[in-house]
């Protein structure tokens, strides 16, 4: 009968508002919304000096813009230099503002139980682009981006959508470091415009 197992279910005294947070959540939505940026100006959106290498973030889910789905960043590469080289669940796509140069991608096969479990494949893949491709990402793939220019620099517009992570897949892995890579190094215009053109930065 359906009450032989009412002693399991009636356990617990704990109450929570959980469906109203919901609700409130919903009904809030305008007026927290109201103050998040539509825009966002240059001198708003952050650099960072990355293990994946120079970025300068248009659109990341902590800075409180009105996006919801997906983080953008700006991808630069000194002269002859290389990204990291990572991978992730979330396919990526990619926009060669300037300059040129290749990819090395690796397919990953992926075993999925408790747990993923990444094994690279032997074979890698190389790709070559120009400013006004556009590159593709596939899911689970290794992926390295190379300036195949010593003289000029190469920029990146970076794109991934963050529904992998919000399901608690955020399987981001750094397999190599950038070059550039100081945790030390503040970036700021002019420190940017030293590594464009190929000199060290000073931190």
């Amino acid at each position: 009968m359906a009450w032989e197992e009412s002693t399991a279910w009636l356990r617990g005294g704990g109450n929570e508002k959980l469906y109203q947070n919901l609700l409130d959540e919903a009904t809030d939505a305008p007026v927290r919304n109201a103050r998040r940026k539509k825009v966002v100006r240059p001198d708003e959106m952050p650099w960072e000096m990355s293990r994946q290498g120079l970025l300068k973030h248009l659109i990341n889910e902590q800075m409180n813009t009105r996006i919801e789905t997906v983080d953008v960043y700006m991808q630069l590469i000194p002269p002859g230099s290389r990204s990291g080289k990572h991978r992730h669940l979330a396919e990526e796509c990619i926009y060669v503002l300037e300059g040129a140069g290749y990819d090395i991608h690796q397919d990953c096969d992926v075993e999925i139980t408790d747990q993923f479990i990444w094994t690279p494949q032997e074979e890698t893949q190389r790709f070559d682009w120009e400013a006004g491709d556009y590159i593709y990402i596939p899911p689970n793939t290794i992926h390295q981006h190379f300036n195949a220019n010593p003289e000029r620099p190469v920029r990146l517009i970076s794109s991934t959508a963050r529904i992998f992570r919000q399901m608690g897949l955020n399987t981001l892995e750094q397999m190599e470091d950038a070059p550039e890579y100081d945790p030390n190094v503040v970036l700021t215009e002019e420190v940017v415009r030293q590594y464009m053109r190929g000199k060290a930065a000073v931190s």
